[in-house]
Formats: structure tokens, C-alpha cells, sequence
């Protein structure tokens, strides 16, 4: 099968190597087939497998790819059933009680078991590149703005606790170590740092994750990054700075400079610092340059803060204790920095640079023997992190209080839960052990790979036919109706996707995540007003955008969804703390409603980038979520609204049979197809039958029981009905195809095809069958997919029909009448010109699941 370049042509530089992903159809291979890679030219790459996922006849399901950046890159590849050709130097891992070691031909990395250092020290060949790699981080006791006279700062290091192969292999190795960051008998914020080394490359990828565990009323963090010692070389003349700019520009500067001087050392001199080489010898200068060196500033530190997404700054200085001077600015830096010298040095960067704002890149001390280079995700020059809540609660001490204010804001508030303890985020560095400064042409690719590292991609043809997923088809314009339909997914795809750069929605815990609904009045999304705000994953936007990918294949696709799996994965759902595996519904900040909830913290939404590149912090993330079920012992998310007395109990929770279980399954499917712990196949069948044999299944009602141990509901004799229109639009209508395909059970089938049947049905269609009425449900579009699906099933045109018509009526969402375009806004009724449309996140969202299921389920009728 053929594969591609994510952005198409042929990438200048790799980010080290890369990882892909690529699923194929039940019983295609045994899970130990191993796979030839062949250029686009014929030739032979060297290409390291192993499988991701499975099929439940033992069969494998997905596939992960490497291969390193030391291959020149073709611009297409053949992956095929064979044996894979080795490197011509295989990487090799060893290791002791203290150290391990990853040579990958060119570079030698140690990393340590214990300590503060997570990098002893990156050679290459005899020489030490850089050395004591180690995690900082620095803390106030107080917002800069309080009392900024009395703020107590305190520093912090990293401290291993472990230090592990997690994959090793010809090709690729990942070393991952986990610690907290400590100062004294202080220790805090738990980090997980994953770094990936490719065979015959000098690069190494960093993926970095820490969990914030402080008190966010007095633990302020000014600063967090990852910092090095490079060892500095020859005089300082040939000591060089490489700061990457906008686009491909490439401030290029030396230690001590020799141009523009009063005197001229001569042009083959400057030529060559210029350029980044060693400058000929002295003797050949002109002697009142030389004689005179010692006169000339050396300037050791250099400093590119990007503070904002629109604004870099650049500034140096001789030294500490010295004025800093203004250098040059501008305004989308690339990310990556240099210091070394004509022997070598070291390139490091960091991904998402002013996306993730506010990050620094600093050198220091390059005028001595050994310089400090540090990648800040959180710059010390910018204001320190303010988690707090943003209001005091205005009284609402009461869940009656709390409920009459949702009514006005839409803000589901209670005393304590908009807590950040347990958040994280994860960031991606790079860095690169050079044997010398590099060109300027040579400088701006290492950092356009460290700003979107290149990805290899199977086709939406392919991918489709692998059957993975469930429903869904490859983009098709086949016919009009086809098209028109296209053309929108396309106008209110792409409305959002540039909505995040015209609304500005950057910053660290920001990036990724988009707004939830507009105000026509202000010409702003919401931004202010409670549950309006951040959107939080709510009714499955990023589905919409990973399904968005698979189908056309477009590059702008994938980094959308990936920047939004990055975002709502980390800082949307806890990792530690009495919420742990609970994500937060909607809201002004990422962790302030008080609706802590699986439907939120769905593996629904990160096991798309999973399967599709191999990366091990989401597959982390996916397999924390296998027990999430216990999250209902400690904390009832109908508490609010109850009018019955419940107390949780292991045998007997509250765990409503679609929205919960829906989460709790989709993680669940996950971990079974990736072989993991056998109770989550375990659970996901219990789940899926006991609920079929409710008399009512999905729509059944009343007071459901769910066991913990095993998964199983509670038997249920009476025909009750409970049906809310959210119960299965985050993410059960894509994953039931999934789950009845693989189960290949009839009750499951039959009861899953009665609910989609009837949701949008007649109530007297919804007697005949449950006994009663299911009353007047909302999100009609939405559902229209749930029909679509009962057709299919069913082979049932008229069915089909329905589904088509209530697609087109649009309830709840975009009917055929919707103005399915932009108009463009300017001064003086907004603040800079911006797009508006008439969608809003949610409706988007279901609109473009809804369309891609008719499509796949019900597409031929698409003109009935």
C-alpha cells in the first residue's frame, strides 16, 4: 500500500525520525508480520514495526512505523509484507543499575536512573556535545500583581524517580523517565519525559508532560523549562548563535563579533564567522584587529521570549549582572536556537513555539567554558501562571442557587470544584547534537521540522477499507448532491479551523481547545460568559475534526485535531486528585465548571492520534482511563438533580447505560483492541449485553444498577423509558457501529438499531415497541445518523428517506436553508477584521457527523 508525506512533497529535514501509524482489514496479517518499506525509486528503507492494535480473531488491526531521519526522504513509499532492511549502523540500548545508554550511530546519549539529570551527557564521537540535562522550574508565593514587594520565589530541579526502556529496536528507542520537580524536601508537579532517538541521527525528540499538584491560591509557577550544558570550544570569535525567526529567517551572530568594526579583520574573515565556519588562522588578519580583540564586547547571553502569539522579542547582554540590549523582533518565532561553534554544538527547540506562548529560548554563559541552554515552556520574563477561579462564587452555596444561575449563564458552579489540581500539559522538544554550526539554509529546515515535524499518512481509501473507526467514507463528489453536501463540510470545517487564528485562541493552557458559542451582538465568541466559553470536547468536536481528516486527507485537518487530542486530553481531564480521569464540561476556564465527567475525559476523542502516529503519552492517557469507572463511587454527576436518596456502592452505581457507559466503553474498546488488561473486554461485553437485555435497552429507564467488579447492569423487568437528547452524541453514535461489529451479537444489534430507529420516530412507533412516549427530544439533525444507521441495518429505503429528510430540516442545527457562508467584519465594530458565520461549535460538530454517517450509511438514497 502507498504512502505519502502528511504535507505532501518531500521534507527538507526530519525531526530525528518519525512515527506513523497505519490500521489494515480483519485477518489481512498474523500480529507478528513484519513489513519491507520501498522508496518511491525502488530503493530499500530501513524500517522498524510493531503492532498497535488488534482484531478480536488475533489478527493485527494497527501497525506502527519508524524510520529515521538519517534516510534521505522520498516522496512517496511502499509499505508491503517482507522482511525490513536494517540500518547499515542498527541503534543499540544498553544498560546498568545507574545509567542507560542509546548509541544511535552518531550520537552516544546517557540518561540517568537517579538524580537530577535526566541526560547525563549527549557525545558524539569523542566529543561532548551538551551534558546535564535536567528539568527546572521556578514558583511565587503570589501573583506578580499582588503585594509584588513581598513575593517569595523558590527554585526547583528535576528528581528521578524511574528510568526505563519503553521500546527499543533498530530504528527507534524511547527512554522514558518520570520524577517531580524538587527543592530541599519540597517536591511537586510530576513529570512523565519521553525522548525518541532514531538510528544514524543527531536528533532527539523530547515529549514532555507534568501534572500541576500545588495549591493554586499560592503556588504561582514563573517558570518551566529544560536547560543544558554545552561545552564551549575555541575562541570567542568562532562561538556561534543561531536564533530561528519568522518563516525561514535566521539571525546569525557570533560570541564576539568581528563585522562592522572600526577596522576590517579582512572579508575572508568575516565571510567565515558569518557563515558559521572557523575563521582563518589570526596571522592572516589584519593586526589592528587583532591586537585589539580584547576590546571588543563578548556577548554570552542571548534571550528570543515569545510572550505573546504575535510578538517576539530577541535581547543580549555580555553578562549576568549587565544591561540586556534590544536586538531585533518580530512576530511568529519558529522555535529553535543553536549555540556551538565550528566543532559542534547544539540546536534546541521547542514545538507549537508561539502557540504556546509564553516561551523563551535563552542561552547563557557562552563566553565561558560552558554555556546554558534552556527551551522555557513557561518564560520567567512573562507574568507568572494565575490558575485561580475567576470569581468568588457570588453566593451560590446551594444546588439551588448553583441550578437557578445556570439558568442565566450557563456556568454549573459549586464551592471547590473548579480546582486545577491534577491538570497537565505536554509539550514537544527537539533537539539536535550538531558536529558543526549549521548554514542558515541548513539552521531554517532543522527548525520548519521542529515547527510541524513531517509525518508519513496512509490515504482515506486505504484507511476506510481497513474497516476502522466504524462508519464513515473517503470525501466524494461522485454526484451533485455528493458535492454540495462536500462543499459545506469543507466552508464550516475550514470557519473554525481560521477562527483560531483570528480570535487569537493561543497560549499554554489554551492552544488546541476552541470556543462553544457566539454573541451576534459583540461580534465575539463568548468568551466571558460561563458555560459559553471554552468548548471542552462538548458533543464531540474532536471527533468531528479527526473524522474530518480521515475523509479528505488534508494536512490542516490533522494539525487541527492533533493540536485539540494535545489540549483536551491534558488540561481538559485530571490526572491526579478526587477527580482523576474525570474531565470538565464547558466553561471561562478549562477547570472551572463543576461538571466533572467520563463523557468529557472520553477515550472517544484521543484514540484517532494514538492509532494514527503510535504516540506513547496518548496511549498513556487512554489506558488511565480503563478503571474510570471508579470515578462513580466518589463523586455522583446527577447529584444536583436528584430526587431519590442514593448512596454509591460497588455493586449498585449510577452509571447511566449511554452518555457514562459510552465513555467508560469507548475506553475500554481501546485498551481490548491494544490487548491490554483483559477486564476491559471483560466490561465492554458485560456493558453491551446487559444493557440489551433490558427490556428497553439504551432508551431502558428507572433506577440502573451498574457492578463494578465486572461490568455488568443490574437485571431490569419493568419497560421504563429515559431518553435525553445528549445521551449519545458524545461519541456512542461512532462507536456502536464499532462495538456490534466486532461483538456480533444479536441482541446488542437489535436493541442499538430499536433506539436509532425510534429517537427521531413517531410516538406511536415509540409505544408499539417501549410502552410509552418518548416526548419532544432535541439536536433532530443530529440523530438523523441514528436513523441512517437503523436503515442500513435494516436495508430499509423509506428509512433512508426519514434519515435525508431530517438532515435537510436541519432541527437543532444547519438545514438545507442555512447560509452556509462567511461575511467579513471590520473596524469600528471589532477590534481587528475577523470572519462571522452563522455556526456555532456544537452544531458544527454534529452537523459534520451526522452528514458523514448518511453518507457512509444511507448515501445511495441521498436523492430519495
Amino acid at each position: 500500500m502507498g504512502l505519502h508525506w502528511l504535507e505532501g512533497g518531500i521534507p527538507a529535514q526530519l525531526a530525528a525520525g518519525t512515527t506513523w501509524g497505519v490500521p489494515w482489514p480483519r485477518g489481512s496479517f498474523a500480529s507478528d508480520q513484519q513489513f519491507t518499506l520501498t522508496a518511491g525509486s525502488g530503493a530499500s528503507v530501513p524500517v522498524q514495526t510493531w503492532p498497535t492494535g488488534w482484531w478480536p480473531d488475533g489478527s493485527v488491526k494497527w501497525t506502527a512505523h519508524a524510520i529515521s531521519g538519517a534516510e534521505a526522504p522520498a516522496e512517496s513509499y511502499t509499505l508491503a509484507p517482507g522482511a525490513a532492511v536494517e540500518p547499515g549502523t542498527p541503534l543499540t540500548v544498553t544498560s546498568d543499575a545507574r545509567v542507560i545508554t542509546v548509541n544511535t550511530g552518531v550520537v552516544q546519549v546517557t540518561f540517568g536512573r537517579t538524580g537530577e539529570h535526566l541526560v547525563r551527557s549527549i557525545n558524539r564521537g569523542s566529543a561532548v556535545i551538551a551534558k546535564d540535562g535536567r528539568l527546572v522550574a521556578s514558583k511565587q508565593d503570589r501573583a506578580s500583581t499582588d503585594s509584588p514587594d513581598k513575593v517569595k520565589y523558590d527554585a526547583f530541579a528535576s528528581s528521578i524517580s524511574s528510568a526505563a526502556v519503553e521500546h527499543s529496536g533498530p530504528v527507534r528507542a524511547v527512554i522514558k523517565v518520570d520524577g517531580k520537580h524538587k527543592n530541599g524536601g519540597h517536591e511537586w508537579l510530576p513529570f512523565t519525559v519521553r525522548f525518541y532517538l532514531y538510528a544514524g541521527s543527531d536528533g532527539i525528540r523530547v515529549v514532555h508532560s507534568f501534572v500541576f499538584d500545588g495549591d493554586e491560591n499560592k503556588d504561582f509557577i514563573n517558570g518551566i523549562g529544560m536547560q543544558f550544558a554545552v561545552p564551549m570550544r575555541g575562541e570567542l570569535h568562532d562561538r556561534h548563535v543561531r536564533l530561528a525567526g519568522e518563516g525561514r529567517g535566521v539571525l546569525a551572530e557570533a560570541v564576539r563579533g568581528i563585522t562592522g568594526l572600526r577596522r576590517d579583520p579582512g572579508a575572508a574573515v568575516r565571510e567565515a564567522q558569518v557563515a558559521g565556519r572557523a575563521t582563518p588562522p589570526s596571522s592572516t588578519w589584519d593586526q589592528r584587529v587583532t591586537s585589539r580583540l580584547q576590546w571588543i564586547p563578548a556577548f554570552g547571553d542571548y534571550s528570543l521570549s515569545q510572550l505573546t502569539a504575535d510578538g517576539f522579542q530577541i535581547n543580549k547582554r555580555t553578562k549576568r549582572d549587565h544591561s540586556w540590549i534590544k536586538v531585533d523582533g518580530g512576530k511568529r518565532a519558529s522555535g529553535l536556537a543553536y549555540v556551538g561553534s565550528p566543532s559542534g554544538g547544539l540546536a534546541f527547540g521547542l514545538r507549537n513555539f508561539w502557540q504556546l506562548h509564553p516561551t523563551e529560548l535563552e542561552i547563557s554563559g557562552a563566553a565561558t567554558d560552558s554555556a546554558t541552554a534552556t527551551v522555557w515552556m513557561w518564560s520567567p520574563r512573562a507574568s507568572a501562571m494565575d490558575l485561580r477561579f475567576y470569581h468568588d462564587g457570588m453566593g451560590q452555596d446551594t444546588y439551588a442557587q448553583q441550578l437557578d444561575a445556570l439558568e442565566i449563564t450557563y456556568e454549573d458552579y459549586e464551592p471547590g470544584f473548579g480546582t486545577p489540581y491534577g491538570i497537565a500539559r505536554t509539550s514537544e522538544l527537539m533537539f539536535w547534537a550538531l558536529a558543526a554550526t549549521p548554514t542558515a539554509d541548513q539552521f531554517a529546515d532543522l527548525a520548519a521540522a521542529n515547527a510541524t515535524p513531517p509525518l508519513i499518512a496512509s490515504s482515506p481509501d486505504h484507511n476506510h477499507g481497513a474497516g476502522v473507526f466504524g462508519a464513515w467514507t473517503p470525501a466524494d463528489r461522485s454526484v451533485p448532491a455528493k458535492a454540495a453536501l462536500e462543499d459545506r463540510l469543507d466552508i464550516v470545517h475550514k470557519y473554525h479551523r481560521e477562527q483560531v487564528d483570528q480570535r487569537s485562541w493561543y497560549g499554554f493552557w489554551d492552544f488546541g481547545d476552541v470556543m462553544h458559542s457566539y454573541d451576534d451582538d459583540r461580534h465575539v465568541w463568548r468568551y466571558d460568559v460561563g458555560g459559553y466559553a471554552w468548548d471542552n470536547s462538548e458533543l464531540s468536536t474532536d471527533s468531528w475534526l479527526w473524522y474530518h481528516y480521515l475523509r479528505t486527507g488534508q494536512s490542516q485537518a490533522f494539525r487541527f485535531a492533533e493540536a485539540m487530542t494535545r489540549h483536551t486530553g491534558e488540561v481538559d481531564v485530571y490526572h491526579l486528585g478526587k477527580y482523576r480521569d474525570l474531565g470538565t464540561r464547558h466553561g471561562i476556564m478549562h477547570w472551572a465548571d463543576s461538571a466533572k465527567q467520563v463523557r468529557i475525559s472520553n477515550a472517544t476523542y484521543r484514540r484517532f492520534y494514538y492509532f494514527l502516529t503510535g504516540d506513547e503519552r496518548v496511549g498513556e492517557l487512554l489506558k488511565d482511563l480503563v478503571d474510570a469507572d471508579k470515578t462513580f463511587m466518589d463523586l455522583d454527576p446527577g447529584r444536583k438533580v436528584r430526587t431519590d436518596v442514593y448512596t454509591p456502592q460497588p455493586d449498585a452505581l449510577g452509571v447511566s447505560n449511554t452518555t457514562d457507559w459510552g465513555a467508560l466503553a469507548a475506553a475500554w474498546l481501546t485498551e481490548w483492541e491494544r490487548n491490554g488488561d483483559p477486564i476491559a473486554r471483560t466490561k465492554l461485553v458485560n456493558g453491551a449485553t446487559t444493557i440489551a437485555a433490558m427490556p428497553n435497552g439504551w432508551a431502558q429507564g428507572g433506577t440502573l444498577k451498574y457492578n463494578l467488579a465486572d461490568g455488568k447492569y443490574a437485571p431490569e423487568t419493568e419497560k421504563t423509558v429515559s431518553v435525553g437528547s445528549l445521551d449519545s452524541v458524545f461519541g456512542l453514535l461512532e462507536l456502536m457501529p464499532e462495538i456490534i461489529d466486532l461483538l456480533d451479537d444479536a441482541a446488542v444489534t437489535t436493541q442499538w438499531v430499536n433506539y436509532c430507529k425510534l429517537y427521531n420516530g413517531t410516538s406511536a412507533e415509540q409505544v408499539a415497541i417501549t410502552g410509552q412516549a418518548w416526548g419532544s427530544q432535541n439536536l433532530r439533525q443530529a440523530y438523523s445518523r441514528a436513523t441512517a444507521y437503523a436503515a442500513n441495518k435494516l436495508e430499509d429505503p423509506a428509512l433512508a428517506k426519514r434519515a435525508w429528510k431530517e438532515l435537510r430540516t436541519g432541527h437543532a442545527g444547519y438545514p438545507d436553508s442555512h447560509p452556509f457562508s462567511t461575511a467579513r467584519i471590520d473596524a469600528p465594530k471589532v477590534l481587528k477584521p475577523i470572519d462571522e458565520a452563522d455556526f456555532s461549535t456544537n452544531a458544527s460538530a454534529q452537523y459534520g457527523l451526522a452528514v458523514m454517517q448518511l453518507l457512509a450509511l444511507v448515501g445511495d438514497h441521498i436523492n430519495s
